[in-house]
């Protein structure tokens, strides 16, 4: 009988962890961390303090520091979570709670700010709903929200949920 129920409860313990692992890609982890506002640095201490960006997975195929572009930098690397590398994976526009986290470089790999793209379901759905920031080094707000500049470029690929990095929606 002790034998039994041990061999229960161990089976218990291993769908339980399996279940758990595999979950994993259908509930993101940033979902148990309440998702900031539209607030700069409200954003920015969700994304260096309570759900730190640099845990998160670069964006797929591109490792630190490629080469960049005006106005971002000469060099970049760019940070995903879970609910845009879902996205990404699937070839579908983001996710509600999706941000890219993209850190700025000179030609010399001198970081001078950081960009964000964070998507809140209905903030702005004639552009993509996508909410702008732009922070300097030590997480000053630089810029925020509707960003003319930001969605006036952006708009270019708007067909790919407003984003540049790689082409990844499916037509």
């Amino acid at each position: 009988m002790k034998k039994l129920s041990f061999v229960f409860i161990v089976t218990i313990l291993f769908i339980t962890f399996v279940s758990a692992y595999a979950i994993h890609d259908l509930l993101p982890a940033e979902t148990m961390v309440p998702l900031p506002g539209a607030y700069g640095t409200a954003v920015y201490k969700y994304i260096t303090k309570e759900d730190p960006y640099k845990r998160w997975g670069l964006w797929p195929g591109k490792g630190k520091l490629y080469k960049g572009k005006h106005p971002h930098g000469a060099h970049l690397t760019t940070y995903v979570n879970d609910n845009a590398r879902l996205s990404i994976k699937a070839g579908k526009p983001m996710a509600n709670g999706s941000f890219i986290v993209m850190e700025n470089y000179t030609k010399e790999n001198t970081f001078t700010a950081m960009t964000v793209m964070y998507k809140i379901k209905g903030y702005n759905p004639s552009k993509g709903d996508w909410y702008w920031a732009e922070y300097e080094k030590g997480g000053k707000v630089l810029k925020e929200g509707k960003v003319k500049k930001c969605i006036g470029c952006h708009s270019a690929k708007m067909a790919n949920d407003y984003i540049f990095t790689v082409k990844f929606v499916k037509e």
